[in-house]
């Protein structure tokens, strides 16, 4: 399948862009948006998930607890994630991927290209000042029932982000991974970062990389 994934710190607006594209697809193409986060939320917050087991759930309870990342040897679990998510959205090989929160390290991330055909990064660009304003203000709405924005936790999940995900970067440029970079501002909601992406994106050259 092909897929697009959605780099950017926590408060950037991935999930607020994923779920515009996902209710509006792209260039035609229907956009399947895969939140990692918000689907370990769900897990964690007692919703059916095929697969998982009880274990797995006080696991995944500890991950978000504690701003922890999932590393190499606990890959099945998100892979088991991953397939549920598609098969409960009814995806196609036809439809594009999304992945927002996954991959989040070099070990991740060479696990996904095992099951994805990745063809492009968009890498969510925001100043830790602006996204600290963001988090506050949470201009598209989507946090406010969020338990893992407490201050230590964001602060752990900012340091994770850039020495574990941003390297991320220089792996898909030596893939040959084309990345577009979107500068985020405080007040940016999924719609205005989805223009945003067509600016950048037009789109001929998305029918170029994916070849939709």
């Amino acid at each position: 399948m092909k897929a697009l994934h959605l780099l950017g710190p926590t408060g950037s607006g991935k999930t607020p862009l994923g779920e515009v594209l996902e209710a509006r697809g792209l260039y035609g193409v229907r956009v399947i948006h895969f939140d990692f986060g918000a689907e370990l939320r769900r897990i964690a917050g007692g919703l059916p998930a095929e697969g998982i087991t009880p274990r797995e759930v006080s696991f995944i309870k500890r991950v978000l607890e504690e701003g922890l990342l999932l590393e190499n040897e606990h890959f099945y679990l998100a892979e088991k994630i991953l397939r549920g998510v598609l098969s409960r959205k009814g995806a196609s090989e036809g439809d594009l991927l999304l992945l927002n929160g996954l991959p989040r390290h070099e070990g991740q991330a060479r696990d996904v290209l095992r099951l994805v055909d990745l063809r492009l990064a968009v890498e969510l660009s925001v100043e830790e000042e602006v996204l600290l304003e963001r988090l506050r203000r949470d201009p598209a709405g989507d946090r406010r029932h969020r338990t893992d924005d407490t201050a230590v936790l964001v602060q752990k999940k900012l340091h994770w982000y850039r020495e574990r995900t941003l390297p991320l970067r220089e792996l898909y440029r030596k893939k040959g991974i084309p990345l577009i970079s979107l500068s985020v501002e405080a007040g940016d909601t999924g719609e205005t970062l989805r223009r945003k992406l067509l600016r950048a994106l037009p789109e001929t050259q998305f029918k170029t990389i994916f070849g939709f």
